[in-house]
């Protein structure tokens, strides 16, 4: 074999396994992160600590997210024993090739397994609200999951409380802000949840910390170019992970599933569990 052609060989079998991985691979696994969540320059965020598990982009139906990887995600996150658990949008999917239609009635089913002292919260992502935002938002009410768009309430723990506020998708719909916070005490370090992370700046400064998804960290990380597409008016700013900006703390989770293609590489599917100091 010429040289050429050994190189040509080498660098087929080198673009063949990379898209294996990033095809199949990565996006098949799960897996649970934690994080370590505080305030800038460490500072606590809340009075006591916090466990908090993050499920975003869950994409049912998307490629490798079929009923027994739903099952695995909720026994995941239950193995995790965090103190609450919230749900970020997007359960059902839209147009993702290689996908398959999963009801949200089979969905909120399993996700009706998930427990947590404090309870199992969600909010509405785009995919949900493009498929039919009231039925997503009735089938998880009818398993028990308490659906907070643009409302708050307050959980209560030991000698303490904790102040929830779910936000509408900004990506989908132009949140009510004064609906959201209109039962929140002024001074009250609450802690927000909504499915787009654009939306964090405009919060007001009761939102302590943030919690979002809808990015999926972008899918793909390459070396030196970083990630190319970021489904974010602000591009790879809120892409994924933690962010401090105007005292306030934003948590973008890179989710479990995938959109429009299946591909994942750099970026590995995780249920996010922050530990907030």
């Amino acid at each position: 074999m010429s040289r050429v052609l050994k190189r040509f060989f080498v660098i087929v079998c080198a673009l063949g396994a990379l898209a294996l991985y990033g095809f199949w691979f990565e996006p098949s696994r799960i897996r649970v992160v934690e994080h370590d969540i505080a305030g800038a320059d460490g500072r606590s965020i809340f009075a006591q600590p916090l466990r908090i598990a993050v499920i975003g982009d869950l994409h049912a139906g998307a490629p490798y997210i079929d009923e027994a990887k739903v099952d695995r995600v909720v026994a995941l996150t239950n193995a995790a024993r965090p103190d609450l658990i919230l749900l970020a949008g997007d359960y059902v999917i839209q147009g993702v090739v290689g996908g398959e239609h999963m009801s949200i009635e089979t969905i909120a089913g399993k996700l009706h397994l998930l427990k947590a002292p404090l309870g199992v919260f969600a909010v509405i992502g785009n995919h949900d609200r493009w498929e039919d935002a009231a039925h997503i938002e009735n089938a998880l009410t009818a398993v028990g999951i308490v659906v907070l768009e643009n409302k708050s309430l307050e959980i209560a723990r030991d000698d303490d409380t904790v102040r929830l506020v779910g936000v509408s998708d900004s990506f989908t719909t132009v949140p009510n802000l004064t609906a959201a916070f209109a039962d929140v005490p002024d001074g009250t370090r609450a802690l927000c949840f909504t499915h787009s992370p654009d939306i964090f700046l405009t919060l007001p400064q009761t939102c302590a910390l943030t919690i979002a998804a809808h990015t999926h960290g972008g899918q793909v990380w390459l070396p030196l170019l970083g990630r190319p597409i970021v489904p974010s008016r602000f591009g790879q700013r809120y892409a994924a992970g933690l962010v401090h900006e105007n005292g306030k703390a934003l948590f973008v989770s890179t989710g479990i599933g995938t959109s429009i293609i299946p591909v994942r590489f750099a970026v590995m599917p995780e249920i996010s569990l922050l530990n907030v100091k």
